[in-house]
């Protein structure tokens, strides 16, 4: 079986969204956020990389990840189609004040980057508990 690539067209568009990406769908490090048993989520869809290629870094409040995919040609062989991004990519995430950035664990299975970062305690939800006294009604305006 031949692939036959005739419309060059349709080459620039789908290298236009490997690179920039779309609305619905970014070109390199596509992710996902939620919180969770207070802590915020995050996971990046790195399929393909290699986990020795994977960077975190957190300065002040910015979360920076980079990411390499490597070209897995070797030389000599034609690439035929190429529609899987490769190279370096970065994406950078700012947290709030309200996250514990000394505590961030990072995990990655299945081409999958999970970061989990604690919400610091004060930042939680909590109830306050109301005292009243039966004894100690003053009236007022008098």
């Amino acid at each position: 079986m031949m692939l036959i690539r005739t419309d060059p067209f349709r080459d620039f568009d789908r290298f236009a969204q490997q690179v920039f990406g779309t609305t619905a769908r970014p070109a390199a490090m596509p992710m996902d956020a939620w919180q969770e048993d207070g802590e915020f989520v995050v996971a990046f869809d790195l399929p393909g990389v290699n986990v020795d290629s994977i960077g975190l870094d957190i300065e002040r409040n910015v979360l920076t990840v980079r990411a390499e995919r490597r070209d897995p040609v070797q030389p000599n062989v034609e690439l035929t189609v190429s529609e899987r991004p490769r190279g370096v990519f970065s994406r950078q995430l700012i947290l709030g004040e309200t996250l514990d950035t000394e505590n961030v664990k990072a995990h990655y299975a299945d081409g999958v980057l999970t970061l989990r970062v604690p919400v610091k305690e004060q930042a939680k939800p909590r109830k306050i508990e109301i005292t009243h006294s039966q004894d100690n009604l003053q009236e007022i305006g008098k």
